[in-house]
């Protein structure tokens, strides 16, 4: 890794001390501490690194005697969430299981368990962070690869993650909470269509399944990327942004995942991933391969210069930022960068979103800075991590 010259080194530091410890807040997480320890579960030798980020497997689940989240009265959403969450940290998820009443966790709070994926936008609403709905929680361990969204469209949406393509180990981890769930819930099921959702595409298993990828090669050759969409389309598949349903893809990071669950198995739609994601992987590392070997020049040119510009930069906004360190990291795993760390590059990209930033910075939980502001954030904090 280049290291800035040590006349520098003062000048960096000092750019960046906007990151620095504040007091504790009177919240159920300090956010500084929880935004600085991220992506944890992520293995830099888990299978398929270089191309599959992680995978998840979700479960819908209802309480049975209790209506849909959409048409529950405010009492009985905050009835059933006193009944789930004793229920959710019994279960002890990964060590002791942390929870999180939505309705008392700040605005800050809420935007860094957004950009963790450990909510939804069903969840929160990212633009306004203003009041939630009452009755909604989260539950979740302490390496965040299991947990459990409480009233959002359906009661419980129970989730695992796992770094590489383990679709697979996601499910099983999912199935065993569930289970010990279930020894103290009451599901709402039909013996005829399986498990009752919110929305009529989970009704059955209630499964979603999901693989976060990193396609920048195939980014790089949008007409390639289309085969990519058009293949997952053909399979039942649903190719969306890095934060899921809703979102739109940033830094050449895409979520394939299952779009309906009645009438298949999870067996069923797990298959499907496990033919269609293999291809994809396949696909992204002979386009990188035939990039380093046709325009290696060219190819170099852009990894340093991406790197040059998260190195030295004095303001960058967020679609830019990831854009660059998508470009770094397709140079890091075909060789260009052999020195940098991988962890710490996978890290950058959730500490750069703006949750996280203002968490990092000198400003915690007040209210969000201004856009311009944030672009300053992050160029300090890029110079601090790369320079």
């Amino acid at each position: 890794m280049l290291h800035a010259p040590w006349a520098e080194v003062s000048t960096l530091t000092s750019a960046t001390s906007h990151f620095h410890a504040h007091p504790l807040q009177p919240n159920p997480i300090d956010v500084r501490s929880f935004a600085e320890r991220v992506n944890r579960w992520m293995d830099p030798q888990a299978r398929d690194v270089d191309v599959v980020i992680s995978a998840r497997a979700r479960l819908a689940r209802n309480v049975h005697g209790f209506a849909f989240p959409t048409h529950l009265a405010p009492d009985k959403a905050l009835e059933l969430c006193e009944m789930v969450r004793p229920v959710l940290q019994g279960a002890r998820m990964d060590g002791a299981t942390q929870w999180v009443d939505m309705g008392q966790a700040s605005p800050i709070l809420r935007l860094l368990l957004l950009e963790r994926n450990l909510i939804s936008r069903d969840l929160v609403d990212e633009e306004t962070l203003g009041e939630c709905l009452p009755g909604r929680g989260l539950a979740f361990g302490e390496s965040e690869t299991l947990s459990a969204m409480v009233g959002e469209e359906d009661h419980l949406r129970l989730s695992a993650l796992t770094s590489g393509f383990d679709i697979r180990g996601a499910l099983q981890r999912v199935r065993e909470l569930d289970e010990t769930l279930e020894d103290s819930l009451s599901y709402a099921a039909s013996a005829e269509l399986g498990y009752l959702t919110g929305c009529p595409t989970n009704v059955g298993t209630g499964l979603r399944a999901s693989i976060m990828l990193h396609l920048p090669a195939l980014g790089l050759v949008r007409s390639e990327l289309q085969k990519v969409f058009t293949a997952a389309q053909h399979t039942g598949l649903a190719v969306r942004g890095m934060h899921g349903e809703g979102s739109r893809a940033t830094g050449d990071f895409y979520q394939i995942s299952n779009q309906v669950t009645l009438g298949r198995s999870e067996e069923e739609l797990i298959d499907d991933l496990e033919a269609l994601v293999p291809f994809i992987v396949g696909f992204e590392r002979r386009v990188r391969e035939a990039l380093l070997e046709e325009h290696q020049g060219p190819l170099h040119d852009r990894v340093a210069k991406s790197y040059g510009i998260l190195r030295t930069t004095r303001s960058l906004a967020t679609g830019e930022a990831l854009a660059h360190i998508s470009t770094v990291r397709l140079g890091l795993h075909l060789g260009l960068l052999p020195d940098l760390s991988l962890n710490m590059l996978d890290s950058l990209w959730t500490q750069l979103q703006k949750g996280h930033l203002q968490a990092l910075s000198a400003h915690g939980e007040t209210a969000l800075v201004e856009a311009s502001e944030r672009d300053k954030l992050r160029a300090s904090l890029l110079r601090l991590r790369l320079g």
